[in-house]
């Protein structure tokens, strides 16, 4: 498949990543549009649902198999519909019913960082610096800069939101480190489809347990509306691009978009309902995006640097199941998909393996650092990008 082929070629992948920065940036202001129509998990669920038909039937036409099989391929399958597409969902969608869709993308845009946090933590060969400390710490900081919590107000709807929000943030890197040492070959088109019907169904039963009800559900044009354009837009065409940016660009660089869905959704959210953020909240994006920075310097500069170098770089054009383990961040309503794990010698971790001698800036600039970078939410997963791969 090739997208706006009628596009310059040395202009088609910014104009990709635009559009896939709008579509996900913007499904934050159309959740926070839909909620007004229709309950939380019932309206992530039956998103999820039809856009998992959507996406299954996809995978049928363009890979050559879209069954999982053997253990491995079913668990990954399993994190990523309940973590990556469940809970980062349903926690999302109920947090947005006391804060704005463009608070919540400042939230979500913690994931990276999150993700780094727990692969420090959760994976052997891989701890966290005080480098990557610093930069955790920063974007915690951005975190309560815009929340901005004070003790008489930590439980009115504002505070009690964005901890929700955040909590399905902290769901969305988790699932994103949690999936990363499973071996899986099912193509990643196959692989998200089977995880956001997963997680529909999950949403859905999640519901019927929080007493959520059909007959609660306004069907007016603006609930209709809401609902397929983050089906169809947010979801299915976005992952359209997202799969085509994957391949021309590789997962670091498309896991950026993370970090363009805040703003997007800070725009779209004026524009759309008039709303104004404060100071203090782009404050606290920039802060989040500082610690993102301090943690991933060393990936920055080379990205820059294979930038402005003529050739082509090396990584490139990286295996299927190496994209796959570096979307250990996806379903990104969107995020999100995707989460940006950061490689072991990115400066965000110190690796038990490297091997003494080597030069920093350039070691271990291979597979492994690819296949821990992720989304969404814009930090959207190897199943499907930001954050809205997490939208």
């Amino acid at each position: 498949m090739t997208l706006l082929a009628f596009v310059p070629a040395k202009y088609r992948e910014a104009v990709l990543f635009s559009i896939l920065a709008l579509c996900w940036g913007s499904s934050f202001v159309a959740i926070e549009v839909g909620l007004e129509y229709v309950p939380p998990l019932l309206f992530a669920g039956l998103r999820y649902a039809l856009a998992g038909v959507i996406v299954l039937g996809y995978a049928y036409l363009v890979t050559d198999r879209i069954w999982p099989v053997g253990r491995g391929e079913w668990l990954a399958v399993g994190v990523a519909g309940v973590f990556v597409i469940a809970l980062y969902h349903g926690l999302l969608y109920i947090g947005e019913l006391y804060v704005s869709g463009a608070v919540a993308a400042t939230v979500v845009s913690t994931a990276p960082i999150l993700t780094v946090a727990f692969a420090g933590v959760l994976l052997p060969d891989e701890r966290l610096s005080p480098v990557g400390v610093f930069g955790f710490v920063l974007g915690l900081i951005g975190v309560v800069l815009v929340v901005q919590p004070s003790p008489s107000a930590l439980g009115d709807e504002v505070t009690v939101g964005a901890a929700i929000v955040f909590a399905s943030a902290v769901a969305f890197a988790l699932g994103g480190v949690l999936v990363r040492p499973i071996e899986s070959n099912l193509p990643l088109e196959s692989l998200q489809a089977w995880a956001m019907l997963l997680g529909a169904a999950v949403l859905l039963g999640w519901a019927v347990v929080r007493g959520e009800s059909i007959t609660a559900i306004e069907m007016t044009s603006t609930a209709i509306l809401s609902y397929a354009y983050l089906t169809f837009v947010s979801g299915v065409f976005a992952f359209l691009l997202y799969f085509e940016l994957l391949d021309r660009s590789g997962a670091i660089q498309v896991n950026l978009v993370g970090y363009a869905e805040p703003a997007v959704a800070i725009v779209v959210s004026w524009i759309v309902l008039g709303t104004v953020v404060d100071s203090l909240t782009v404050v606290g994006l920039v802060t989040i995006l500082a610690g993102f920075i301090v943690i991933k310097r060393r990936t920055i500069r080379r990205l820059l640097r294979e930038h402005w170098t003529p050739t082509p770089a090396a990584g490139a054009g990286s295996s299927l199941t190496t994209e796959i383990r570096a979307r250990g961040r996806a379903l990104t309503d969107g995020g999100t998909t995707e989460s940006a794990a950061s490689s072991p010698n990115d400066g965000d971790v110190e690796s038990g393996t490297a091997t003494p001698g080597t030069e920093t800036d350039s070691e271990n600039e291979s597979e492994l650092e690819t296949a821990s970078e992720t989304d969404s939410p814009s930090t959207e997963s190897n199943t499907g990008a930001d954050p809205d791969s997490r939208v």
